[in-house]
């Protein structure tokens, strides 16, 4: 695509697209490949200089691959992209690709759970030492960088408690210091945040999720700027992790409508946060977008627009078996993990099992996906819900 002032709406529908380079054909296809054939030893050399340009291998990309990368990054306003297996191993190997031992990450408490096993874990393991911060610290994690730190990461709301983190302020400690900001950008899913213009280096995205949007896709994809991006890709090699050619092209299918999913997504998110902030059984509701939320001042200054994803915090004298009783008969909300699909979701979550630098104290949490089904049947399924924890009482 010629331009890259194009709005998000057009671009979202165009980008990542070369009929003229595919016989005309609108969607680009599946190109599965291991081995590329050369004609000649300077053609074959000539790709070794430039493997990340052009498809020399297929663990390293076919065309359907660089399509979608394409898309994403202009999505993003990003120099490029790689399309990784999952959203966890984008999260791993851009973490990676800035590391060694005996380096220091701060990592949000807020983080997607497997990102923080990872790090105590894994990276524990190796000789790279993390601190948990406080995702509400801005500015003042100036206090926490230590001589040795190299990575500053965002998540930006948290996936289960949906604190709205100061990506500027955070951003401009770690530039003043030379750190890298890497920022989990699952939630907005490339259309609501632009990381890299609020000065982040790397974005990452969970495509699993809204991009996809079916439910059918594992993959995740990171996007750098034009200093950050050889890094990734670099490390993306090594560890072998690429998305596979169909996976991506139903990614690009999906992207396709992200934009009208995700208003819809948007609407039904917002009607069911408000008709909870009703009920008697509910203590708050955690949705940024909502303006009760202790950060929706942030989200209107960044975001241009909310997702699906929010929680739900119950009253403390509510049990869990009340809790139990109400998820265990729901019709349209699905209980499974993951979200950004069609379909409506509702799942416990514990908080209070994930923090370390902010502890969490509450009655249930549960996380609700707002699917794209009728409003009216999806409150009657809370209603019916909501008896069933009143009768379990």
């Amino acid at each position: 695509m010629r331009s890259k002032s194009k709005k998000p709406d057009t671009l979202i529908t165009h980008a990542g697209r070369a009929p003229e380079a595919n016989h005309g054909v609108v969607n680009p296809p599946v190109y599965r490949a291991s081995t590329i054939l050369y004609p000649t030893v300077a053609a074959l050399e000539a790709a070794q200089r430039n493997r990340y340009g052009q498809v020399t291998y297929g663990r390293i990309g076919t065309p359907t691959t660089f399509a979608f990368e394409e898309a994403v990054a202009m999505l993003e306003g990003g120099h490029r992209a790689v399309a990784f297996s999952s959203g966890a191993a984008a999260c791993f190997a851009s973490l990676l690709a800035f590391l060694k031992a005996g380096d220091h990450v701060l990592m949000t408490d807020s983080v997607y759970g497997p990102v923080r096993a990872f790090c105590s874990g894994f990276l524990q393991r190796f000789g790279v030492a993390t601190t948990f911060y406080d995702p509400r610290i801005g500015a003042d994690i100036g206090g926490l960088i230590r001589e040795n730190t190299r990575i500053v990461y965002l998540e930006s709301p948290g996936s289960l408690t949906f604190e709205v983190q100061d990506v500027p302020a955070i951003v401009a400690v770690a530039k003043a210091r030379g750190i890298t900001t890497l920022l989990d950008n699952t939630w907005a899913a490339p259309l609501f945040l632009k990381p890299l213009a609020l000065g982040v280096d790397v974005s990452i995205i969970a495509a699993t999720k809204y991009i996809v949007g079916h439910s059918d896709v594992m993959m995740g994809v990171a996007v750098g700027t034009e200093k950050s991006f050889m890094p990734i890709r670099e490390m993306a090699t090594s560890l072998g992790n690429h998305a596979a050619p169909d996976d991506c092209y139903l990614a690009l299918r999906g992207l396709r409508t992200a934009a009208v999913r995700l208003r819809r997504h948007e609407m039904q998110g917002l009607a069911l946060a408000r008709w909870l902030q009703a009920r008697p059984e509910v203590e708050r509701v955690l949705h940024p977008a909502l303006p009760e939320h202790p950060d929706h001042a942030l989200w209107r200054r960044d975001f241009t627009g909310a997702s699906g994803l929010f929680s739900i915090v119950l009253r403390r004298d509510i049990a869990k078996p009340a809790v139990d009783a109400m998820l265990d008969g729901m019709e349209l909300f699905g209980m499974g993990f993951s979200w950004g699909g069609f379909e409506s979701l509702m799942v416990p979550v514990h908080p209070e099992r994930l923090r370390s630098a902010t502890p969490w104290d509450s009655g249930p949490v549960i996380r609700i996906h707002a699917g794209i089904e009728d409003r009216g049947d999806l409150i009657a399924d809370l209603e019916r819900g909501f008896a069933r924890l009143a009768a379990a009482r």
